[in-house]
């Protein structure tokens, strides 16, 4: 925070080992220099929880600590945001409210983005456009895969907590298909032993019902029902309520999933687990196992039928990370199942690999192209669509001919890429001069390329072969050019109606192929001629 250049750290650290803690010292520290600090949290809940542990922690110090959040009615709301933006507000805690265009404070020197997987890029680049040189902390168990990459390539640092409180024990997982008895023997074996439980049901509409399912399934429990569509005070009065142990199970939604601090609740059932994120159910087993009572976590689902692929590994990757901080290998687990995302833009995950890397180069070569050519104030060349064949045939660089993957690749990329037939033939000449005679297959890709370009030149979009035929469309024939056709090219039928060329050609692949490079030359020849005049 000393440093001439602002801090933009990322702390990683699992869920209860420490990160609030971290958090209130730094904003002491920039409380105590001068500065104003703001703490945002994703629910109004955790907002509460931050509001009271800031109160409690500095209540010796001089400072003027506030919050604003859906709890407060809106005069109020109003009130501290216009103190803190005349300075009147050393720390101000509180949910998206704190985004809002009429909050810019007077002198911000930190920000605290807690459980920042729950936000948007835009949303942590609105908070950083209020002040240019601020400070940032952002923190997470399982920070979102953009974020993740950011830090792993050096884009912002990152300082990871390993050391677990003492005392602290792995929860003990457990990932299967719903079985009534199996929730029941949970439930009552938590009560058993003096402690709570949460049963997470993420679907607002049904929540009751389950709540009545699960009386009659535990007669001798108490129950409260907490989501985020009830009255801003009535959610307060039972979340209160079991923070107290007035109850002995909390059924709600994935609104307990962030930083929700509930030492004597060591049980977690989760309904439709294969509905949730990787991140976020790690997050929600993260709300049991805070004391030193072994803890239980049992994430069900309707079925193995029911589970896509996608879940299944989700799943399966919290069966395996039951560890003391694993928060991060799931954060890296998550990162390789779902993707970086876009470190340039908005999307905060999603593979490359999806697109393909041939299609994501020309993509950006598209954009710049287009780029270029409204800063020249010229109208932008359309490059016509690639010739799709379907022909059957070994066409690759093999790796006993160049055995450097790299090398390879660039191969491929240079064919892929050529335009002109000359450029093939200049790269047929390299490959020979650098890796001795060119291979079969190489040979077959480069003439393939080669048929591609003669054939778009000429018009057609599409090659394929049927039943000893090649089918060639849309091909734009004139008279004379069609009875030429017949001629030049053995075995050719046309039918102008659908524009198709039909070429008889080899069952024999080895054959086969040749044959198409042929008729491609052939076609561009004959489509390139000017037309025959009355006196020929």
């Amino acid at each position: 925070m000393e440093r001439p250049q602002p801090m933009d750290r990322l702390i990683c650290g699992d869920v209860g080992y420490g990160k609030t803690e971290v958090a209130l010292r730094a904003a002491f520290k920039a409380a105590d220099a001068g500065k104003q600090v703001l703490v945002l949290a994703p629910t109004t809940i955790l907002a509460q929880q931050h509001y009271g542990t800031f109160v409690e922690r500095l209540k010796d110090y001089p400072f003027t600590i506030d919050h604003v959040s859906r709890f407060r009615p809106p005069r109020e709301q109003r009130e501290v945001v216009a103190a803190f933006n005349r300075g009147y507000v050393d720390i101000l805690i509180g949910t998206h409210r704190l985004l809002g265009r009429d909050l810019r404070g007077k002198d911000i020197g930190l920000i605290v983005v807690d459980e920042e997987q729950r936000f948007g890029v835009k949303q942590k680049e609105l908070l950083r456009q209020l002040k240019l040189k601020v400070d940032v902390i952002a923190m997470s168990a399982t920070p979102i895969p953009r974020t993740l990459q950011m830090s792993l390539a050096g884009l912002r640092d990152i300082s990871v907590i390993e050391t677990p409180p003492e005392g602290r024990r792995p929860v003990k997982t457990y990932v299967g298909e719903y079985d009534e008895d199996l929730v029941q023997q949970a439930l009552l074996r938590e009560k058993r032993r003096g402690g709570q439980a949460f049963f997470v049901h993420n679907r607002v509409e049904t929540i009751d019902e389950t709540a009545e399912r699960l009386r009659g399934l535990c007669p001798g429990l108490t129950f409260e029902v907490a989501h985020g569509q009830l009255d801003e005070k009535e959610l307060e009065r039972r979340m209160l309520a079991f923070l107290r142990g007035e109850a002995d199970v909390l059924i709600a939604t994935s609104i307990i999933e962030s930083g929700i601090d509930i030492p004597q609740a060591n049980t977690l059932i989760v309904e439709r687990a294969d509905h949730f994120g990787l991140a976020q159910l790690y997050q929600i087993r993260g709300r049991v196992g805070r004391s030193r009572e072994r803890a239980y976590a049992y994430l069900l689902y309707p079925s193995h039928a029911a589970l896509t692929e996608e879940a299944m590994k989700r799943l399966a990757a919290l069966s395996d990370y039951t560890e003391l901080g694993a928060g991060f290998k799931i954060a890296m687990r998550d990162l390789e199942i779902r993707g970086a995302g876009n470190l340039l833009g908005d999307e905060q995950s999603g593979h490359v690999a999806a697109l393909g890397f041939e299609l994501y180069l020309s993509m950006i070569d598209e954009a710049v192209t287009a780029a270029d050519a409204a800063r020249d104030g010229r109208a932008v060349e359309e490059e016509p669509e690639p010739v799709r064949l379907d022909v059957n045939v070994d066409a690759y660089v093999p790796a006993d001919y160049i055995p450097y993957e790299q090398a390879k690749v660039d191969v491929h990329r240079r064919i892929a890429a050529a335009r002109e037939v000359a450029d093939l033939r200049e790269l047929a000449d390299e490959l020979e001069d650098r890796f001795g005679p060119v291979p079969e297959p190489l040979q077959n890709l480069i003439s393939l390329q080669q048929a591609r370009i003669n054939l778009g030149l000429a018009g057609a979009r599409a090659v394929s072969f049927r039943q000893g035929r090649l089918a060639v469309t849309p091909v734009e024939l004139r008279p004379d050019q069609a009875a030429r056709v017949k001629e030049e090219i053995a075995g050719a039928t046309y039918e102008p109606g659908r524009s198709q060329l039909s070429v008889r050609v080899p069952e024999d692949p080895a054959e086969r192929f040749p044959a198409v490079v042929r008729a491609a030359d052939a076609l561009l020849a004959l489509t390139r001629e000017a037309p025959a005049t009355a006196a020929a």
